[in-house]
């Protein structure tokens, strides 16, 4: 599959963005929600930050402190065989799992979908129980003129998701839990069907060990039911780990296309798509069998996490998918393929 890379990639990086709080290091930007607010391209950029640790042996997680009402760490020894701290996102221990980062929503302006004006403050942070560690990974749906942003929040109590609205990116109300855990990935079709809204989320099996994707059905946004498992994952393939929505599903002529992720035995995270009929969106019509995008420049291949092109957005525009990615879990990138192409790519199920 061809596809355009921004020669300015990352076009956000770490260095760009201002810490929030105090004593912390900003250590990513990526995977960012996406939208059109009249002129205007909107992200909600998923801002890292790692707290400073002055002792080399001693590594610290910060949470939000519902009680304090603001962020708190945690100390970690290195010295201690208890302490796991082989993945660098989290730090598992004998008493719970922590995240060595703690992540907002932070919103950035562009004319040209390039070049960005980055707020100096959150758009959205974490701010009860369900988000003590952390907000992530947004995905912007625009519904009757309202845009739903619907998150990931990381706690203690697992791994949720969440909804918020607004109409000006200046404002936003909170909605609370929409998917309980261990349940991300949730993207929300852009217009009802049949008068109901629908939505694809990804289940976590921990005993089955499975990460497939699901699709659900609502009247209001808040309470979903009508759970059917959409698609799996797949032996053998570039997505036989698991696999994920990405960005928000949009309508072409042959019905909806959904572009989403997959992870490779090698944890290897890659893009595909979806084509999901148009009336009826549990009916998969066509799938991709190879990645439709996958890391292969050093930004995408090496990071915090490298081997990674994540994305949480696009726009589909002049017959072109404008992604919006994280490369390596630490900075964003802009990339462009043809819709065409991406749809003669795919094969019928």
């Amino acid at each position: 599959m061809k596809v355009f890379r921004s020669p300015d990639n990352p076009i956000i990086k770490p260095k760009d963005i201002g810490p929030w709080a105090e004593n912390v290091e900003v250590i990513g930007v990526f995977n960012a929600g996406v939208t059109r607010l009249e002129d205007e391209v909107i992200l909600l950029l998923r801002v890292a930050e790692r707290p400073i640790s002055k002792h080399p042996d001693i590594v610290l997680a910060a949470l939000y402190d519902v009680g304090q009402g603001r962020l708190a760490t945690k100390e970690f020894s290195k010295d201690d065989a208890d302490n796991d701290f082989s993945d660098p996102r989290l730090i598992v221990t004998a008493t719970g799992t922590y995240l060595t980062s703690i992540s907002h929503l932070r919103p950035a302006r562009s004319k040209d979908g390039v070049n960005f004006e980055i707020g100096r403050t959150p758009a959205i942070a974490p701010a009860n129980d369900y988000e003590a560690f952390g907000i992530e990974d947004p995905r912007i749906s625009l519904i009757d003129g309202t845009y739903y942003i619907n998150y990931v929040a990381v706690s203690p109590l697992g791994i949720t998701t969440c909804l918020a609205s607004t109409k000006d990116f200046s404002s936003f109300e909170r909605h609370g839990v929409i998917f309980c855990p261990d349940n991300k990935d949730v993207v929300i079709f852009p217009e009802r069907i049949d008068g109901r809204y629908y939505a694809l989320h990804r289940p976590v099996s921990n005993l089955f060990a499975k990460q497939d994707i699901w699709i659900a059905d609502s009247h209001d946004l808040r309470c979903w039911g009508n759970h059917r498992c959409l698609m799996a994952t797949r032996q053998g393939f570039w997505d036989q780990v698991k696999i994920g929505a990405s960005a928000v599903p949009f309508r072409t002529p042959d019905g909806w296309l959904e572009v989403y992720h997959g992870v490779d035995a090698n944890n290897r995270y890659c893009l595909g798509a979806v084509l999901l009929d148009g009336r009826e969106p549990w009916k998969v019509l066509a799938r991709s069998m190879e990645p439709i995008f996958e890391p292969q420049t050093d930004y995408e291949c090496d990071g915090f996490f490298g081997n990674v092109v994540f994305s949480c957005g696009l726009l589909c525009e002049d017959d072109k998918l404008k992604v919006y990615y994280g490369a390596a879990d630490t900075a964003l990138c802009y990339a462009e393929l043809s819709l065409q192409d991406v749809l003669r790519g795919l094969e019928s199920s």
